[in-house]
């Protein structure tokens, strides 16, 4: 948990500046928020009291995977080959090599995610299917769960991939999915006008001037 401190931060800036300007996403998030948090009888319980509920939130999962796949907490990662080798595409390899790997390019490439790789498209990681999958579900009508799509690591990098892969893949999703229900249920995101949103060259990926906003609550008495 303390070694993701900086890489949930830099996730959570992107992830709200993304949301808040895409009003029908923020729309989705808070309609499934609804559904998962709100008691048969009417009442709030509270964010996510078990791990099946937060699992629940396939939407959100979906919108989290998306900022993660424009906006890389870390966008680049550089390895060493120990002995010279071929890589699947043909390019060889020496001995001790120096090779960059983009992940933000990676997510950005239309050959890999199509023509609409710019778009900010939380469903392109939500799918149906029938009970009895061994899925991520949520409740749906028709006898259908929503269901997270697989995709592989070696598709989608931001937690690295194969032996050297993130050990705290899941427990990112977790705080990032409580960190956000937490704030979009109160609080709805306003960002400035015209405050300037670039990323900062860096190994994290920082937001350049940070993200100013005004935040106001969805209480009508409280704000």
């Amino acid at each position: 948990m303390v070694a993701g401190r900086d890489t949930i931060a830099v996730a959570l800036s992107w992830f709200f500046w993304l949301v808040t300007t895409n009003p029908g996403v923020e729309e989705k998030i808070l309609e499934e928020l609804d559904r998962v948090v709100i008691t048969q009888t009417g009442e709030e319980q509270g964010i996510f009291s078990s791990i099946e509920e937060l699992n629940k939130m396939v939407y959100l999962h979906g919108a989290i995977s998306e900022t993660l796949r424009l906006y890389p907490s870390v966008p680049n990662e550089p390895k060493q080959s120990m002995e010279a080798d071929v890589l699947p595409s043909g390019h060889a390899v020496g001995k001790n090599t120096r090779i960059l790997v983009s992940i933000y390019s990676m997510g950005r490439m239309e050959e890999v995610w199509g023509k609409d790789w710019m778009e900010f498209k939380p469903e392109r990681w939500i799918s149906e299917r029938t009970e009895g999958n061994n899925i991520i579900n949520d409740d749906d009508v028709d006898k259908k769960k929503k269901c997270t799509i697989h995709v592989p690591s070696y598709k989608f990098a931001a937690f690295l991939a194969g032996p050297r892969s993130c050990p705290g893949r899941k427990i990112a999703f977790m705080q990032l999915k409580n960190i956000a229900s937490c704030v979009l249920r109160r609080y709805k995101i306003v960002v400035v006008d015209d405050h300037p949103v670039l990323p900062l060259p860096s190994i994290m990926m920082f937001m350049k001037y940070g993200l100013k906003v005004r935040v106001l609550s969805r209480k009508p008495e409280n704000k």
